[in-house]
């Protein structure tokens, strides 16, 4: 987990290359750039750099000016690498342009990094990957698994997170990986009132599967929607599949094969996910018990919730209440 430096703002460096692709470098300014603590104070400042800087090419009918250079990767804290179209090329192992390379060797020890979709090609090539669970796009995974055999890719999922080095699926994807590294650096409540403010979804976990020609329901038409909502009024029951089901009015089978298309997850992965989340809340935002946020959050009891928190987030519910707190 990473911890931010208290005596200055946490800095997010994005390095992008010719034939950028404009929406992933607008996700991380848009997510980073709108966390603020209580006070309306930012939390990170956003930096946007090149190899060599001055006028891109992009994947659409405009250019980006960058001003700045590699230098501004030297006092980074978080380093994200997007997809641009070279990406999309037939790759060689270990491909990287002389630039690109002299500018990832200026990271400092330390430094968190992150790619966004097939900008995982990159950190491959640099080594950064190396004896790592990493992703890429769905389209790709097969490619990067055959070029860097070394690398524990991993096709069904949204994005990793393994010792400081992050990769991410597609585009959307990324948004969910920046709230992650906001997630992981401030807690739930900060990175909820990111994704309100961009009217995204404020969590989607990594180990969901990519969402791989899957049809998007129609507004309002949702076949899951009751049961979801009966589910988060009563997180604190017992709930069963057969109680989401009746709320849904079909089948547990019909139920199951829906939920996963809606949402990448089985409808009581979905449910322990949501119950993670609001423990996280009240343990962030209340002075309650353990016991007590864990009948709340449905866990049933401390020592279930424990586990839970243990398994999934590798801390407990009191060392994540300890180091959350103090950035309220």
């Amino acid at each position: 987990m990473t911890v931010p430096n208290e005596n200055r703002v946490h800095r997010v460096v994005t390095l992008v290359r010719p034939g950028l692709l404009p929406m992933e470098l607008g996700i991380v300014h848009r997510l980073f750039g709108t966390a603020v603590d209580t006070g309306g104070r930012p939390l990170y400042s956003v930096v946007t750099c090149a190899p060599e800087p001055g006028e891109l090419t992009t994947d659409a009918d405009f250019t980006v000016n960058i001003a700045q250079g590699p230098r501004a990767l030297e006092q980074a804290d978080t380093v994200l690498v997007p997809a641009a179209q070279e990406d999309y090329e037939s790759q060689e192992r270990g491909r990287l342009a002389e630039p690109v390379r002299r500018a990832l060797a200026r990271i400092p020890p330390g430094a968190r990094v992150a790619s966004i979709c097939t900008g995982s090609f990159v950190l491959a090539a640099a080594g950064l990957l190396t004896g790592r669970r990493a992703t890429t796009h769905w389209k790709s995974c097969d490619e990067l698994r055959t070029l860097y055999p070394e690398v524990d890719v991993d096709p069904d999922v949204l994005y990793t997170d393994d010792r400081g080095v992050l990769t991410s699926a597609g585009v959307a994807a990324g948004i969910d990986l920046c709230l992650h590294m906001i997630r992981s650096d401030h807690g739930a409540e900060v990175a909820n009132t990111v994704a309100r403010r961009t009217v995204v979804p404020p969590h989607r976990e990594g180990g969901q599967a990519q969402y791989i020609e899957r049809p998007v329901p129609e507004p309002g038409a949702s076949p899951t929607a009751a049961a979801r909502a009966y589910a988060l009024r009563h997180l604190g029951e017992p709930l069963t599949l057969e109680d989401l089901a009746r709320e849904a009015a079909t089948s547990v089978r019909t139920l199951s094969r829906r939920f996963l298309q809606e949402t990448g997850a089985t409808p009581m992965r979905w449910l322990a996910e949501q119950r993670l989340q609001h423990a996280r809340r009240l343990l962030e935002l209340t002075d309650d018990p353990v016991d007590r946020i864990a009948a709340e959050a449905g866990f049933g009891t401390g020592t279930a919730m424990r586990q839970h928190f243990r398994g999934v987030l590798g801390v407990s519910p009191r060392a994540y209440r300890d180091t959350f707190r103090g950035t309220r």
